[in-house]
């Protein structure tokens, strides 16, 4: 079990290439993690996998457990097992949190069977306490007033109510407060599991203190440029990104 992306090439609408032949495979029970300047094409990637519509794919295969997933709708993705934690979670005012959780799992369930309220708040409120969110938010519309911290808490939440396949977490600590950033770590920790594989996008070591990945990615110009272990991100944060100059491209 696998999420395999092999020599991805993707352009904007206006032709601009981002992606220039990313090969990159996550096997279900790892973490890795992609760091790299910004413009490197880290958001684009996760974007492009999830199925945003701004960016047209022109080569290359994105498969999941051996299923091609560039064919499928962004629902079918989300079915299937994607999740994208946004760096910037969009508000859906008149919708409330508990309602729109529990929309999700309800539209994931084969045709005629009901989600038991019951188990589905109990669940709700147990994920709520491990990320210290209060009860009030299951009554607020998702998102909308929500600071930076209590908007990726949320995004936490979901991710853990939904429990896909695959999780892709896009510069999850950005905005984030030392505190903040322990609760949603937390949270993600609380994903890990034999059965399920993790791609943290992010600038900072930091989020690496908290979240270990089992293999980091550099990226670069579109490309992935180097691959290592933890100890991959503790270079580039002694050297900063002045060390892509000292990597040759493939």
């Amino acid at each position: 079990m696998s999420l395999v992306i092999t020599d991805l090439h993707a352009q904007l609408e206006d032709g601009t290439e981002i992606l220039k032949g990313v090969t990159l495979e996550i096997p279900a029970g790892e973490v890795h993690a992609i760091m790299g300047p910004n413009g490197s094409g880290k958001s684009t990637l996760s974007k492009v996998i999830s199925g945003h519509e701004g960016y047209e794919v022109t080569a290359g295969s994105v498969t999941l457990d051996g299923e091609d997933i560039l064919e499928m709708s962004i629902d079918e993705r989300s079915r299937a097992g994607v999740f994208l934690a946004f760096q910037y979670p969009a508000e859906v005012p008149g919708v409330s949190n508990a309602n729109f959780i529990r929309a999700a799992l309800q539209a994931r369930l084969p045709k005629g069977q009901e989600l038991d309220a019951v188990a589905y708040y109990k669940s709700l409120y147990e994920k709520m306490d491990l990320l210290e969110m209060d009860r009030k938010f299951t009554a607020r519309a998702v998102n909308e007033g929500f600071s930076g911290g209590e908007k990726k808490r949320n995004e936490i939440l979901q991710m853990l109510m939904l429990e896909p396949k695959y999780c892709i977490l896009d510069e999850t600590d950005s905005g984030l407060d030392i505190d903040a950033l322990k609760i949603v770590a937390k949270g993600v920790n609380a994903m890990r599991s034999t059965d399920r594989g993790m791609l943290l996008i992010t600038h900072y070591q930091r989020l690496l203190d908290y979240i270990k990945p089992d293999v980091v990615h550099v990226m670069s110009a579109g490309r992935i440029v180097k691959t290592g272990g933890p100890e991959l991100a503790l270079e580039l944060e002694e050297k900063g990104y002045d060390f892509l100059k000292e990597l040759t491209v493939a």
